[in-house]
């Protein structure tokens, strides 16, 4: 059973570890003794600019970022898609791609487990995975069930808690856009030429070009259309935006 004590420690992390520390401690509580938690700032950024805690092992991470199994990993696609968790069995993993992923993570002691999507207010998604080497089968689900509103708890306050670490780009710092800068590129990601940016803002087209050089040198970028890929990113600029 979790402690009030530990969700306030949560809360009251100063650093990354210390909170990872506490989130492992209330996953083992609840007999999950493996985590991984990653969150991304935009459901449009690409994974590998996660913010992710884990203690999974340092081989199986560097075989799923190898071979991005993210992009194949039912747990993920579920999270992009559904508030609800998911518990894994044999059967979640039931695609071609699945299959290797789930027989790899079996060798490395996950055999089951329960995600936990995130979805946070300002367009954050992630998840928490919590696993273990137990049997998968009903005596599993009907553990899990029992404690799900201790996990949604404990998802909810890592969520909350993590918000000060969990920097878009994995920490990487959000260049500061100006808010014509933004106007300027929120209409290059609708198609707009310089030209007809400069009617619908009723400025210069050399005025909307050097509102575009600058967000080039900020994002260190060549182009206005990478401009854009890094904006969307980092969740600067989203693709279903009115404008589109």
């Amino acid at each position: 059973m979790i402690e009030t004590a530990q969700l306030v420690q949560l809360l009251e992390s100063k650093d990354a570890e210390s909170w990872r520390r506490v989130l492992l401690e209330l996953a083992g509580s609840v007999g999950l003794e493996q985590m991984m938690y990653a969150v991304v700032h935009t459901r449009h950024a690409q994974y590998e600019n996660a913010f992710v805690q884990t203690n999974y092992s340092a081989g199986w991470r560097e075989r799923y970022d190898a071979e991005h199994f993210a992009y194949v990993d039912p747990t993920v696609s579920h999270c992009l898609t559904s508030t609800l968790p998911i518990v894994w069995q044999p059967e979640t993993f039931a695609t071609e791609g699945g299959r290797t992923l789930y027989e790899e993570a079996c060798s490395h002691g996950m055999r089951t487990g329960v995600t936990l999507p995130i979805h946070g207010p300002n367009g954050e998604v992630g998840l928490l995975s919590l696993a273990s080497d137990a049997a998968p089968g009903e005596k599993f689900a009907r553990e899990i069930r029992r404690n799900m509103g201790e996990l949604s708890l404990i998802r909810d306050y890592a969520f909350a808690s993590s918000v000060a670490f969990a920097h878009p780009g994995g920490g990487e710092p959000v260049p500061h856009l100006t808010r014509r800068e933004l106007e300027v590129l929120n209409w290059v990601m609708a198609g707009k030429s310089s030209w007809e940016i400069s009617m619908i803002t009723r400025c210069s087209e050399a005025t909307v070009n050097f509102h575009l050089a600058n967000v080039r040198q900020k994002f260190n970028v060549n182009t206005r259309q990478q401009a854009v890929v890094k904006a969307i990113s980092l969740g600067l600029l989203n693709p279903e935006d009115r404008h589109r």
